[in-house]
């Protein structure tokens, strides 16, 4: 009966996971209630309110301030009016904390900035195709193109987690003390902090992806 019961949740997972598309954690619930709270305890503060004044010129009890601060209960548009008419601000200045945690990056065909990387000096073509200036993690995508003119160039070292998918052309490519060879479609994902970079360049010319992760400060 135990074992049905775990083939059962496991299935369930299986499940939850083509639904969303991704293992990733699922966003917290709280999360906008949470915003809210703390871009409304820093309005009241930095207008000098007690608690009690700014509660009772919103007409609500304290008890239910401490909750909303602390994100506890989702508010109704007549208590956000209320909350914004004791604050003498407009109603959108409770969101922007929520705003600004909606980042997005689109880039047109062709658009993307070129970057002089150190690759650049062995005809190695950087194209940045997005950027976002917030959060823990820095995610810089790159479309690389190698032209006829391109040399090897095996002694990458850096921070992070890198992500490579080719697109056109073949190399092979090192990693440590691996080669691999990269046709249209392959992909590799590796520790980029071991030495790598395309060790021999097979078929030019040769467009590629590459998206570099690591922690924000770390670069």
């Amino acid at each position: 009966m135990a074992r049905r019961l775990k083939d059962i949740e496991a299935a369930a997972a299986q499940i939850e996971e083509l639904r969303t598309g991704s293992s990733a954690p699922s966003s917290d619930p709280r999360s906008l209630e949470r915003a809210l709270g703390l871009q409304i305890r820093l309005l009241r503060r930095r207008q000098d309110l007690s608690g009690a004044d700014f509660a009772a010129a919103a007409g609500i009890s304290l008890g239910m301030l401490s909750k909303i601060e602390n994100g506890q209960i989702s508010l109704s548009l007549t208590t956000l009016q209320s909350l914004a008419a004791a604050l003498s601000v407009p109603i959108s200045s409770l969101f922007e904390s929520v705003e600004e945690r909606q980042d997005c990056s689109f880039v047109p065909a062709g658009r993307g900035v070129n970057i002089e990387r150190r690759g650049t000096k062995v005809g190695h073509n950087y194209e940045l195709l997005g950027h976002l200036p917030r959060g823990d993690v820095v995610v810089e995508p790159y479309l690389i193109t190698l032209h006829e003119n391109a040399s090897p160039y095996p002694s990458f070292s850096h921070a992070g987690i890198e992500i490579i998918h080719m697109l056109e052309g073949e190399l092979t490519y090192r990693h440590g003390a691996a080669s691999y060879r990269l046709q249209p479609g392959d992909t590799m994902m590796f520790d980029s902090g071991a030495q790598h970079g395309p060790e021999e360049l097979n078929q030019l010319p040769m467009r590629y992806l590459s998206i570099i992760i690591y922690p924000r400060g770390a670069g």
